[in-house]
């Protein structure tokens, strides 16, 4: 039986929304898209190779799988290990109205059938292959609310925005979690691997 992870590229604020390029997501008139960029070293390759051979299948939200299906198909290189899992291992892809993928092999999931299918998929893997979401906003929430996240991966850039989307919103479930990994790069991105064991507890001093 496989484990869902869920990686994702953070600002100092908690900020996600469009890391990769000015273009990638301006929803909501965010205006800073690319800020990871400056960042991007030798370090954070090295982890994100380290968690595409863990990835039996892709679980991806309907955005992130078309800024995705927008670009590593025309690099499709077999030597790359980011490129070559994205573009050959089954995705599954959270929509209800996305009709055709284009970029496969993929699956769409309605939200109706989401949660038994992750199970199922999650739980057809081999080994400990993993059931990966990379970005995805709203479906990380959807996942963390529900308690299916296995594994997080935050890699934190030292960055603040004060404007975006974020991971974790106001009113989401309070949840404990212990540390299974901790790194920092050379331009200091701070690099957790988390797992969740229950409920937040409280106390006083």
């Amino acid at each position: 039986m496989g484990k869902l992870t869920l990686t994702t590229f953070l600002t100092l604020d908690g900020v996600m929304q469009a890391p990769g390029a000015p273009d990638e997501d301006p929803s909501g008139g965010f205006e800073y898209g690319g800020w990871l960029v400056p960042f991007a070293d030798e370090g954070m390759g090295e982890f994100m190779t380290e968690v595409f051979d863990r990835t039996g299948a892709f679980l991806l939200g309907r955005r992130t799988y078309e800024i995705f299906a927008s670009y590593w198909p025309q690099h499709d290189d077999p030597a790359d290990p980011i490129a070559s899992r994205l573009n050959k291992l089954p995705k599954y892809v959270a929509s209800t109205t996305l009709e055709e993928p284009a970029w496969g092999p993929a699956t769409v999931i309605d939200g109706e059938q989401l949660q038994a299918e992750v199970v199922r998929v999650k739980d057809a893997l081999e080994g400990d292959r993993e059931l990966q979401v990379h970005g995805s906003g709203q479906l990380a929430q959807w996942l963390l609310a529900r308690d299916l996240v296995d594994e997080l991966n935050l890699l934190v850039f030292p960055v603040f925005l004060g404007a975006g989307r974020r991971l974790f919103p106001v009113g989401a479930l309070p949840t404990s979690y212990e540390v299974l990994g901790s790194r920092t790069t050379s331009s200091g991105t701070a690099i957790h691997t988390y797992r969740p064991t229950g409920r937040a507890a409280f106390g006083t001093f």
